[in-house]
């Protein structure tokens, strides 16, 4: 491990950007997939053909091509729309940061929509319609009634959807984000041990992905602590 003296401080601060990158997709795909659950469930044709569409693309296109198309569109795009404004722009770089996150959050979130649609169908009905006999507002009932058994139905496969994005996060060393796989790069073109230096990698992810499995099954074991008293 001695070859890798002088590499540490840049796997610790490419670690931290994957966690950076890794909280802002979670937040983005927990919010896409509650939006698009919803949408799903709406009485509307409008919301559930844009919902419907929204998952069939994201879930059938390959993640790293969503990934590039993403980050070199949005630049075109983005770019397009400035020079409306100001002809001299000649070209705006998406910085790779909330390109990644944002794809990444996209992506995991068409998946998070048919999870979360799921698990609000799985909600008792019968507990619902006691909650509108209780007078309970719709926006009480979707907090202290359909949300809270959502999450406990939800749970499991948002544990997989949380694994998904931090592994997913290695794509976005792709578009030049200096991240620990980034990292192990440019240290093999130096010092020439690529499976060191992979694997190093590696086990980074396998600590991070195995924290977030204890914790997710600790949340299991809480928010399924009732049914066990119940027996």
């Amino acid at each position: 491990m001695s070859m890798l003296d002088g590499w540490w401080d840049d796997f610790f601060f490419g670690l931290v950007t994957v966690l950076q990158v890794f909280s802002v997709s979670l937040v983005i795909a927990v919010v896409c997939g509650l939006l698009g659950a919803s949408a799903k469930l709406s009485k509307s044709r409008v919301l559930r053909g844009i919902a419907q569409a929204y998952t069939i693309v994201f879930r059938g296109a390959p993640e790293l091509l969503v990934l590039l198309l993403f980050y070199f569109g949005m630049a075109i795009a983005l770019t397009q729309v400035v020079q409306l404004f100001d002809p001299s722009v000649k070209f705006i770089d998406l910085p790779p940061f909330w390109a990644g996150s944002i794809a990444i959050g996209l992506i995991v979130g068409a998946y998070m929509t048919e999870t979360f649609r799921g698990a609000f169908l799985g909600v008792d009905r019968g507990q619902i319609e006691a909650a509108r006999a209780l007078s309970l507002k719709r926006h009480q009932i979707f907090r202290y009634v359909r949300f809270p058994q959502m999450w406990r139905l939800a749970l499991p496969n948002f544990g997989n959807h949380m694994l998904s994005i931090m592994k997913d996060t290695a794509l976005v060393s792709i578009i030049g984000l200096e991240e620990i796989l980034f990292v192990a790069k440019m240290a093999n073109s130096l010092i020439h041990r690529p499976f060191l230096l992979y694997m190093t990698v590696a086990l980074i992810y396998l600590a991070i992905t195995t924290v977030i499995t204890l914790a997710v099954g600790w949340l299991e074991v809480r928010a399924n602590r009732h049914l066990r008293g119940a027996r």
